[in-house]
């Protein structure tokens, strides 16, 4: 065991950057959390200013260090997770971004997909890679950059360019510009990664148009991936563990064995269904991922990603205005004994997984003249159990098993309302851990074992602890009659 007990997570997200410490038994012990400024420069455009990214993530690490009342010299290792597929180029002299990062939720690249599908190469893309031609990727964002920015695509070619998700510019930010790398989990979601071979593919960066000089090195998850400059922090502390969000919580729920499944309900829903050591793809429109790689040892997993989730609450607070906060969205849900025939199809940018329609946009559907505001809230959990049923009926077309139990983490399952909820609509027992901030607590366990403060799989498998369960108690007929009006309303805003 190492001596020092703490490990320091990063945990910069798509609303917000937080930097959480965690002790030896992955507890935590001090968070520190800043929102993240949304830029919708466009009709289906989001960014973010990576440079704002860096000084928050810098001021929340400081800060967490300082609530938990600890000295550096007591912290092992940072673990770094991120949202994925949002997409920073910067200069390799200055760190300087060249543009806003475009954001994982972006479509402004929509119709270039559809014109890379037309060209027949969306198998020879799902076969070496797992995925499915989508703007949601990188691939298509960092060519976006290199076609709008006077310049770049030169620059890139000389490799005066820099390319990177999240995780990959804060870890060349931290280590002075010295490390340009990345893990295994977040290349194998930029649509330019074989995730058979594990390294960047020729074929697929000329199908993209992005230069291999740009590329970050690829790494595994766990391990020494650099040193922070000393004055960040006040000393030089290994970065130790990389892993995109919904694989960090994958890690953070232990779900180590094939058959075992998480979701995660946060800006969006994501949940990853462990497959073990055979990257097997999808014929029901899933995404098959990297779920995590140890000593060179990689563990697939099928991937169903939904495109909002708490980002539909957040709309009701802030755009709607009919919630003060979203633990409100509970108590109105209870209001009302059923749903009235009201449904929300969060399509604010598209849907995804199973659709995969950037054009779909978002309804409400069923108003009567006494329908309201509880209604609303109502139908805006309940679409986040129905898309999740979605996922998993998705997975079973696939071959997977009927799970025993679900995984949930993330803000959302703090609402015992929507747990019950996923639990009736699933018919399968929702469990929800002691610490729900499982992304952060997935990337200090991969920090943590590459430095000696957790002893290995088993030891975090060990420490995993439901705090509340939730059984399916809803009949078979309510559950099958909500679900077929959730279809139909699907059906009304798909464009494909």
């Amino acid at each position: 065991m190492s001596k020092n007990k703490y490990v320091l997570a990063i945990d910069q997200g798509t609303t917000s950057s937080r930097a959480i410490v965690f002790d030896a038994a992955g507890l935590p012990v001090a968070t520190a959390q800043k929102e993240l400024t949304q830029h919708y420069p466009a009709d289906g455009w989001v960014e973010h200013d990576a440079q704002e990214i860096w000084r928050d993530v810098q001021n929340v690490m400081r800060e967490a260090v300082a609530r938990a009342q600890l000295g550096t010299g007591d912290i092992a290792a940072i673990g770094i997770t991120n949202q994925r597929e949002t997409t920073v180029v910067w200069e390799r002299a200055t760190g300087q971004p060249i543009h806003r990062a475009i954001v994982w939720q972006d479509r402004r690249t929509a119709e270039d997909c559809r014109r890379k599908l037309a060209e027949g190469v969306g198998s020879a893309v799902q076969a070496k890679t797992g995925l499915l031609i989508d703007s949601y990727f990188s691939a298509t964002k960092i060519a976006w950059l290199l076609d709008n920015v006077p310049g770049a695509r030169q620059r890139a070619e000389k490799g005066e360019l820099c390319f990177g998700t999240i995780d990959s510019y804060l870890l060349f930010m931290l280590t002075g510009g010295r490390i340009h790398a990345t893990d295994a989990t977040n290349a194998s979601r930029t649509m330019l990664f074989d995730i058979h071979r594990q390294d960047w593919d020729d074929a697929l960066l000329k199908i993209f148009d992005v230069p291999r000089a740009m590329l970050p090195e690829v790494k595994d998850c766990s391990g020494e991936f650099g040193a922070t400059l000393p004055e960040i922090l006040g000393t030089s502390l290994p970065v130790a563990g990389i892993a995109g969000d919904q694989q960090a919580a994958t890690f953070g729920q232990a779900c180590f064995q094939p058959g075992m499944i998480k979701s995660t309900y946060g800006t969006g829903c994501f949940a990853l269904l462990n497959i073990g050591s055979n990257a097997v793809i999808s014929n029901n429109r899933l995404l098959t991922t990297v779920a995590y790689r140890l000593n060179g040892q990689v563990t697939y997993a099928l991937e169903g990603s939904i495109f909002v989730a708490g980002a539909a609450v957040k709309w009701l607070r802030d755009r709607l205005r009919c919630v003060k906060d979203a633990a409100e969205t509970a108590s109105l849900a209870a209001m009302v004994p059923e749903n009235h025939g009201v449904y929300l199809v969060p399509a604010f940018v598209g849907l995804g997984a199973p659709y995969w329609d950037p054009d779909a946009r978002g309804a409400i559907l069923g108003l009567t003249l006494d329908a309201g505001v509880e209604h609303i809230a109502r139908a805006t959990l309940e679409s986040v159990a129905y898309q999740t049923r979605d996922l998993t009926g998705a997975m079973k077309a696939d071959g997977a098993q009927t799970p025993t139990a679900l995984r949930v983490d993330g803000g959302m399952v703090a609402n015992d309302w929507l747990c019950q909820f996923l639990a009736d609509m699933l018919d399968v027992a929702v469990e929800r851990p002691r610490v729900i901030e499982t992304t952060a607590l997935g990337a200090a366990y991969l920090a943590g074992l590459a430095t000696g403060v957790y002893a290995g799989q088993d030891a975090v498998a060990y420490g995993w602890q439901c705090e509340r369960r939730f059984e399916p108690r809803m009949t078979a007929s309510d559950r099958e009659r909500l679900y077929a009006g959730w279809q139909k309303a699907v059906q009304k805003v798909l464009l494909k």
